[in-house]
């Protein structure tokens, strides 16, 4: 019954009237695919995806469903692996007849997959794929709920250079998509504050001995090291920095927002004093803390991007909803033209499908292991 109320409570602005609309065959579950990396080393962002849409659609549904009929998650893997975005995408579309997607989550998957649901007409919502060419191309039914590289390569570059004053910056990326993207970003900033980086370069996803580049930051005396990459990858480098004797600041983006980060570092002692950007934290608003609240009661932390990807399946829903349809493009010109309110807070969209605000912030890991967002 609390979670009935509550969600009763986050839809009392009218978002679950009681429409008529187009014909729909009453029972017939409405099918939302809900795409990530549920397998690899990106495999902790998947979980964090999928527990907050499958706690969104629960909601729904114990609430009544959506235009009379319930919800139905489709959860689709992909690995993080542009190739099996694609065929998961196609697999969406095609046989499982989604009318809305939940994802991707790593840029380079959703870059591909997401031109696949444009040209089937599907919407889709992204809760954490930052690169701009995700929106930049301007396909109609694109959207996300997070912001842009080009927003937090600001915020971190602005943080090297005013606040922690470093005057010989190492920026390095993993060459992905989403990694290079955001050094790029940071890198492009950086310039534009009159400072130049001591080395830019790239290592490659799945390696774990960074000992030669550590040695290489060393020796340029590098005092803070920007990162755009990966936990997987950030936790070993950071432990390697440390054990040959680099106290420089290592500083990141969203894609080390896991405590997960902890583990692939060795534990809390390495990442004391690591930095990253992120939205302001959701846990904290008022619009969510109920949300918050059922989680932890149920045993679950909603840390990074659960709430965020609650959100999205809140947007699809409130568009569902407004204009009776679950046609993508109607779908999707509303969204272009109205806000949402959402557990974290309302949000609203432009013409590319990005949102009008970004949040990013500054956060800093402490030596137990927990971040928490700097003043």
């Amino acid at each position: 019954m609390q979670r009935t109320r509550y969600f009763l409570r986050l839809f009392a602005a009218g978002l679950l009237m009681c429409l008529a609309g187009e014909p729909l065959m009453a029972g017939e579950p409405i099918k939302i695919g809900m795409a990530g990396p549920f397998s690899g080393s990106d495999a902790s962002f998947g979980e964090q995806l999928w527990r907050g849409a499958e706690q969104a659609a629960a909601d729904l549904n114990a609430a009544g469903g959506v235009l009379g009929r319930p919800l139905q998650l489709v959860k689709a893997d992909d690995a993080c692996d542009p190739k099996q975005a694609s065929a998961v995408a196609s697999r969406l579309v095609d046989r499982e007849k989604v009318v809305a997607v939940i994802g991707h989550f790593c840029s380079s998957s959703t870059i591909p997959a997401s031109t696949i649901y444009a040209d089937a007409g599907v919407l889709m919502m992204t809760p954490g794929s930052t690169n701009p060419v995700v929106t930049e191309r301007k396909l109609p039914t694109i959207f996300r709920m997070c912001g842009r590289d080009d927003q937090q390569g600001v915020v971190g570059a602005e943080f090297v250079v005013q606040r922690l004053k470093a005057e010989r910056i190492a920026v390095l990326h993993d060459k992905t998509t989403y990694g290079q993207g955001l050094a790029d970003a940071m890198k492009a900033r950086l310039h534009a504050l009159g400072k130049k980086e001591v080395i830019y370069e790239g290592l490659t996803r799945g390696e774990k001995d960074f000992n030669a580049l550590v040695t290489k930051l060393k020796s340029l005396q590098s005092d803070a090291v920007y990162f755009g990459g990966y936990h997987s990858e950030a936790g070993p480098l950071v432990r390697q920095m440390r054990e040959q004797g680099m106290k420089a600041a290592l500083i990141s983006g969203d894609g080390i927002f896991s405590e997960v980060l902890v583990t692939s570092a060795g534990g809390p002692a390495y990442v004391e004093g690591v930095f990253m950007t992120f939205g302001a934290d959701p846990r904290n608003l008022p619009a969510g803390r109920g949300l918050v609240e059922i989680f932890r009661k149920n045993g679950y932390e909603p840390e990074g991007y659960t709430l965020y990807s609650y959100a999205t399946l809140q947007a699809i829903v409130a568009a569902m909803q407004a204009t009776q349809s679950l046609d993508g493009e109607k779908l999707a010109q509303w969204l272009h033209e109205n806000a949402v309110e959402t557990v974290m807070g309302k949000k609203a969209w432009d013409g590319k499908g990005d949102l009008r605000v970004s949040d990013y912030v500054m956060y800093r890991w402490d030596d137990k292991g927990k971040y928490k967002e700097l003043d």
